[in-house]
């Protein structure tokens, strides 16, 4: 039943890989969990005892011997997803794993969706997971760059597509496409040369959900596009078909997460005004904070970082405010003299 489920979040709902695998971990560490306290199935001369916790259980090992196959029968299934073992396994996650309320909460939302999907199946009656309370998380603002330090790369870097070493050139790509676009990493990853259309100045995106968008290009950016293109031309290996990698290693093969990764962390160290976390993800959230801070209005921004709800792009809202509130309190007449103005 759980192969069945993921094969429709892939074919169906178009999850990315990756999603599918922290699926797949998820379902099966409750599996475990809710199945530990019986005698394991034939094991081929092994001694019988209970199953083991998931932390002192491989799943590949249990997956072998038919332990992560869930119960296809409705009495069958809520004998092991119900309230109270949801219930207890969240207790579990909280005080023997030491988890935070992020993870618990993803791990109880895709139990959630599973639930959802056993009771389409008739697998099911009820969700159990909606009787679960969750954990509170801390809510986060968003990290971003200071503008001025972004404009310093960039100035720093300004001749690197027409005269650096290729590898320069790519990490110079990356980072411009990132903070241009506020492209999520996956989504960067993906484009191919078919992706760009030059003559709009436009790039269509694959985000999540399949969903396509369409994001504008800046003149400066089609221009440093064409230069890179001309780079990877110049490759031994490079590939130049249309649907190749439009970001491509030296190689000539599609980038992966960790030199996406690689390259923002080298291209951003020892920039005055950029410490803490060095990710794509914190140059989207600076691209966020930026265009909202210059005036763009939510539903723009939204669109531009292919959110699927306006609640997701409000949290940029909190950043601004913050700027807004230190501006004040150290500009204004009133907050630097204690509320009254004169001597």
């Amino acid at each position: 039943m759980i192969e069945r489920y993921l094969d429709y979040l892939s074919a169906i709902r178009r999850y990315s890989p990756r999603t599918i695998e922290i699926y797949r971990g998820v379902l099966e560490d409750f599996c475990i969990y809710s199945r530990r306290g019986e005698l394991p199935p034939e094991t081929s001369g092994d001694s019988a005892g209970p199953l083991p916790l998931p932390s002192e259980a491989g799943p590949s090992l249990l997956r072998s011997r038919g332990w992560l196959r869930f119960p296809e029968a409705v009495a069958d299934a809520a004998k092991w997803l119900n309230v109270q073992t949801v219930r207890a396994y969240e207790v579990y996650l909280l005080d023997e794993r030491k988890e935070g309320a992020k993870t618990v909460n993803l791990h109880l939302s895709v139990l959630s969706g599973f639930c959802k999907f056993l009771m389409k199946e008739g697998a099911l009656e009820s969700n159990p997971v909606r009787l679960v309370s969750r954990p509170k998380q801390e809510k986060r603002l968003p990290v971003f760059y200071r503008e001025d330090a972004m404009r310093t790369y960039f100035e720093q870097t300004k001749g690197v597509l027409e005269f650096g070493k290729y590898e320069d050139q790519l990490q110079r790509m990356i980072l411009g496409m990132l903070f241009a676009t506020g492209l999520r990493r996956a989504e960067l990853i993906s484009l191919n040369r078919e992706s760009v259309d030059l003559a709009r100045r436009v790039l269509r995106v694959r985000g999540k959900g399949d969903k396509m968008r369409e994001i504008p290009l800046p003149p400066v950016l089609c221009d440093e596009i064409l230069l890179y293109l001309q780079a990877v031309d110049s490759l031994k290996y490079a590939d130049r078909a249309s649907e190749a990698p439009l970001l491509q290693t030296p190689r000539g093969e599609r980038l992966y997460p960790v030199y996406v990764d690689r390259a923002v962390k080298a291209a951003l160290a020892g920039i005055d005004g950029i410490s803490g976390r060095k990710s794509p993800h914190v140059l989207r959230h600076t691209l966020a904070t930026e265009l909202l801070d210059g005036g763009a209005d939510l539903n723009s921004i939204k669109e531009l970082l292919g959110h699927s709800s306006l609640a997701a792009t409000q949290v940029y809202t909190h950043n601004s405010i913050e700027r807004l509130q230190s501006v004040y309190k150290s500009a204004h007449p009133r907050a630097k003299n204690d509320g009254n103005y004169g001597d």
